[in-house]
């Protein structure tokens, strides 16, 4: 009898979301063939356990794939072209037909309805064990070449494969890229996309833990703008509306070296005319009152209370005895708060970046390399990124399913694959 053909073989680099959904996915679709998963640390889908609080962000309710591409800063040309094969309503599926169900938040933030993203680890690594795939720690890749099929140099010796997805994530430096600019591969120059905001010695940092729901940050001198929730920390300030403008200003205010003012509006429902004439309102029928007693447009007492004081308002000041002065800058501090920014901090352990293998060099259809037939990429590694809320988990699903699909394509192209 003739010798039993040898498996095709895919070697994954890379253990996080992108990696595993890449491997997990080609071992269904190519039964029969050999997938190895490495990671280069020593232990598998850290910012899955992390995310989301530890709930797991899985994805965002955004079902327009024109909508949303509107939440990368980078790369949603890009996504426009690979979403339609594989959406946020693709990933609720695929979740949902392995008993993990998902749960829309007011916000369109998506959820196991467990609130536990351990949930979203067991699954994966159940589906790596129902179909074989071969997990392998601290195995780091230090070069790729070609020579018909692929062979590896990794840290644990020579590896051989047919295919490769490079999944590894982003990092704060070139030089790990270097196997892949070896291939032929242009690369961004990774840097920090989401980030909270430093203000060191800023006595704001002392409401640390006051939140306001919606409020308006710009970077003064430019016209990078956000709008929403914002937080008040003990490092300066962060929330949905800093972590947003952190992602569509990530070069920019690299560029400044974290050196920046920004200026924050407070009440964005009310344009500062309407808050004067609020003021003046009150001037003339709550003339007794002290101004910081109660606090207005529904901002907190204690961030109300500092911004009067700021102002130079003392607490026995009264309503009708508000000197001009003393409103002028109250107002000026409600509707345009300057912050000196002096650096910033990763989010929690959220690191994204912004940068990565240039787009231009990578099929979005099937995620293989334009330039080196049978090299695939997925997740972070590729020069894009979104803002907070499930867009870079999707982006990672999407990306290494459509490269899965691709693979199975190529190890058994009679079966074609869904």
């Amino acid at each position: 009898m003739p010798p039993s053909p040898t498996p095709k073989r895919l070697v994954v680099v890379g253990g996080g979301a992108a990696g595993f959904f890449g491997a997990v996915n080609a071992a269904r679709l190519s039964p029969g063939s050999e997938v190895l998963l490495l990671e280069k640390t020593n232990k598998f889908l850290s910012k899955v356990r992390v995310s989301g609080g530890g709930r797991c962000n899985v994805t965002h309710a955004c079902f327009s794939v024109s909508e949303l591409v509107r939440f990368y800063p980078r790369g949603g040309s890009f996504l426009k072209k690979a979403f339609p094969h594989f959406s946020p309503q693709d990933t609720i599926d695929w979740f949902r037909e392995r008993n993990v169900p998902l749960k829309t938040e007011p916000d369109g933030r998506m959820f196991p309805t467990t609130d536990d993203s351990e949930t979203i680890v067991e699954c994966l690594v159940r589906e790596a064990n129902r179909y074989g795939v071969q997990l392998l720690l601290n195995r780091g890749v230090h070069g790729i070449t070609r020579a018909g099929r692929f062979l590896l140099d990794t840290s644990g010796g020579p590896l051989e494969a047919d295919a490769v997805l490079i999944a590894c994530g982003g990092f704060p430096k070139v030089e790990p890229f270097g196997f892949l600019e070896a291939l032929g591969h242009t690369v961004s120059p990774p840097l920090p996309s989401l980030f909270t905001f430093n203000m060191p010695g800023n006595p704001i940092t002392g409401l640390m833990g006051v939140s306001v729901p919606d409020a308006q940050v710009k970077v003064a001198g430019t016209k990078l703008s956000e709008r929403g929730p914002l937080l008040i920390t003990h490092w300066g300030c962060s929330g949905p509306a800093v972590l947003r403008l952190s992602a569509w200003g990530a070069r920019e205010l690299a560029a400044r070296s974290y050196a920046f003012i920004a200026q924050v509006h407070w009440t964005p429902s009310h344009t500062q005319e309407e808050v004067r004439e609020t003021f003046q309102q009150l001037r003339a029928t709550q003339g007794g009152q002290a101004v910081l007693k109660r606090s207005l447009f529904g901002l907190p007492q204690r961030l109300w209370q500092f911004l009067g004081e700021a102002s130079g308002i003392g607490e026995s000041t009264r309503w009708g005895d508000l000197p001009a002065p003393a409103q002028n800058a109250f107002i000026r501090h409600l509707c345009a708060h300057e912050l000196a920014v002096r650096g910033k901090t990763t989010f929690k352990e959220e690191f994204v970046t912004c940068g990565g293998i240039q787009l231009t060099e990578v099929n979005p259809a099937s995620m293989e390399s334009r330039l080196v037939p049978g090299l695939y990429f997925a997740g972070e590694i590729l020069d894009v990124d979104g803002v907070t809320g499930g867009f870079n988990f999707q982006h990672a699903w999407t990306s290494a399913y459509l490269a899965a699909q691709s693979i199975a394509k190529i190890f058994l192209p009679s079966q074609n694959p869904i």
